[in-house]
């Protein structure tokens, strides 16, 4: 597959389809562990009174569970295939492949910032990010 590069125009008109996506992400996260936890305590609590969990209810958990984990993995695609890059979802961070000055590197949004004006070395991380130079488009 060719890897798409864009100009820091075409990736702020993707973000709010990325804000979108990464909004529905973090929602869907804060579920499964909530639900995870609600599993482990309810697990812990039969254990210690030496009796097994009702099987209705771990069912629906672990359902619940895969569900969100494939809801996960397909919102996690739909950024992918919109050619960018979740780098992390706890902090909505994602970047987007470009040249500049005909080297490779990635422009990076971070949940919160308006629009992208930072971009640094595909090695360089969100530490190495540096102001896009005026008048790129």
């Amino acid at each position: 597959m060719n890897r798409r590069f864009f100009t820091p125009r075409e990736a702020n008109e993707l973000l709010p389809f990325i804000r979108e996506d990464i909004e529905r992400l973090q929602k869907t996260k804060r579920e499964f562990v909530e639900i995870a936890l609600k599993l482990r305590e309810m697990r812990i609590t039969h254990e210690q009174a030496s009796k097994e969990p009702p099987e209705d209810d771990l069912f629906q958990m672990e359902a619940s569970m895969e569900f969100l984990q494939m809801e996960a993995k397909t919102l996690s695609d739909s950024i992918r295939l919109k050619g960018a890059e979740l780098k992390d979802v706890d902090h909505g961070l994602v970047d987007f492949p470009a040249r500049i000055n005909g080297e490779e590197v990635l422009l990076c949004w971070r949940q919160g910032e308006e629009r992208i004006e930072f971009y640094h070395g595909r090695d360089d991380g969100f530490r190495g990010r540096r102001p896009i130079p005026e008048g790129l488009e």
